[in-house]
């Protein structure tokens, strides 16, 4: 709690102060004690001391809860729009920052200024640094750049964001998730300055090789809001500790570190070619939550593909559908 000078109590209807609040506990025991008329950072209005944890928790002896953090990402307000192409509507105020991956803005107010950067511009790094997160990010199939939009103005300003293909765009809330989550490669969409976007590697051999996602994950942090983008449908799961969840590979879009990750067998080897989901399955250990997606943009462009590998030129409802093909000349 803030030991500045600015708490006050009050004896015969007139304020004492402004005194730390060291100072004030040492002085209630004469002036009233736990029933004393107290006014200081946290309070609103005159209050007894009793009624103020802080204040009464230094009176029986207790020590002080460390002052919280200060907060490293802006405080950005939001809304999304839309049901199955979404976009987030991202309000800022003065010198408050947003940043973006490279081609998913939607609109922007007249005093919102954008700028191209080279790296995570959350971080303060040099040339080497910022070549080196520049790398990662081609790692993980973004990018080279972000962009930043800034209201640098003294009003506040209006910038949106569009998902790339249908589903559903999800807030992250790092301070309310532990400060970090892992997601799919390419499901980032933006933030608010000050989360830090980088790139985290898969521990076991077995999940990089047969996960899905490859070796590599995107790793979201900080204190600020993230929003990623992932298709068809979302479900959060809450998995209780050693709660364990199995789904398709593909449609895993996100989940906290304390998630343990790996990949099982389908089943035997008839179900595993001819069941039509694959081969390996995605294991997920608890505790910790989870975010699924109905419909993979890979399930989505394999079907697109192959209907029209197999359908070229025929109606849906073609009798010969692909066979027709056979007989069809290039």
């Amino acid at each position: 709690m803030s030991n500045e000078m600015g708490w006050y109590y009050a004896t015969d209807g007139n304020p004492v102060g402004p005194m730390s609040r060291e100072q004030l506990i040492r002085q209630l025991p004469d002036v009233g004690g736990p029933d004393a008329l107290i006014y200081g950072p946290t309070t609103p209005n005159w209050t007894k001391a009793r009624h103020v944890a802080s204040i009464i928790g230094g009176l029986r002896g207790e020590k002080a809860p460390p002052p919280p953090k200060a907060r490293m990402a802006d405080e950005i307000d939001y809304e999304i729009f839309g049901d199955d192409m979404q976009f987030v509507e991202i309000t800022l105020d003065p010198d408050e920052v947003v940043v973006a991956e490279a081609g998913a803005m939607l609109y922007m107010t007249q005093g919102i200024q954008l700028e191209t950067v080279f790296g995570d511009p959350s971080k303060q790094q040099g040339l080497l640094g910022k070549l080196f997160d520049a790398g990662k990010r081609m790692i993980t199939g973004e990018s080279l750049f972000l962009t930043t939009f800034g209201a640098l103005g003294r009003q506040r300003e209006k910038v949106a964001f569009a998902s790339p293909y249908p589903g559903k765009i999800i807030p992250m809330h790092l301070d309310e998730l532990g400060g970090e989550i892992l997601c799919q490669k390419s499901s980032f969409l933006c933030a608010a300055r000050g989360v830090q976007i980088d790139i985290a590697f898969q521990k076991r051999i077995g999940a990089g090789l047969f996960g899905g996602e490859g070796f590599i994950l995107q790793r979201i942090r900080g204190d600020g809001i993230g929003f990623v983008h992932a298709g068809g449908t979302i479900v959060k799961r809450e998995l209780a500790s050693g709660e364990r969840l199995r789904v398709d590979t593909g449609c895993l879009v996100a989940f906290q570190p304390s998630v343990d990750y790996d990949i099982t067998s389908a089943g035997g080897i008839k179900t595993s070619l001819f069941g039509g989901e694959g081969i390996f399955l995605a294991s997920l250990t608890g505790p910790g939550a989870v975010w699924l997606q109905s419909l993979p943009f890979s399930r989505l462009a394999g079907r697109i593909a192959g209907t029209f590998s197999a359908g070229k030129g025929k109606g849906e409802g073609s009798v010969l559908g692909g066979l027709g093909n056979l007989f069809e000349a290039d």
